[in-house]
């Protein structure tokens, strides 16, 4: 039993230097496809970098939207302070949709990073 554990690789190496050229050339092509499915894993986890990047530049517009709800809550209570209830109930409304996209920005960065 030892001595065919011994033998085994001998034999591959010898068979490995009398094989024909075109068992070689195989062997050399399936080394430049490894190399090749490396370098595209590369560009893929690029490009999933850049497109969840991409899809958190909307959480930006969300900081944007809520300091104009905002400021015009306080732009609408300075020029009538009589509406104060119903103007702050459309700023809640206002920060609740522009907060929302602005997590469905984020959620999708995450997708593209995590579930892709």
């Amino acid at each position: 039993m030892y001595c065919q554990r011994l033998a085994l690789p001998l034999t591959r190496t010898l068979l490995a230097s009398r094989a024909p050229l075109a068992l070689r050339m195989e062997n050399a092509v399936a080394a430049r496809m490894i190399s090749t499915t490396v370098a595209r894993k590369d560009i893929d986890s690029a490009a999933k970098y850049i497109g969840a990047g991409a899809a958190t530049v909307g959480v930006a517009g969300s900081g944007a939207g809520i300091g104009n709800v905002f400021g015009a809550l306080v732009i609408g209570y300075a020029r009538n302070p009589s509406l104060k209830q119903q103007l702050f109930s459309y700023a809640i409304l206002g920060f609740a949709l522009s907060e929302a996209m602005g997590l469905f920005c984020l959620t999708m960065g995450f997708m593209i990073l995590f579930a892709l």
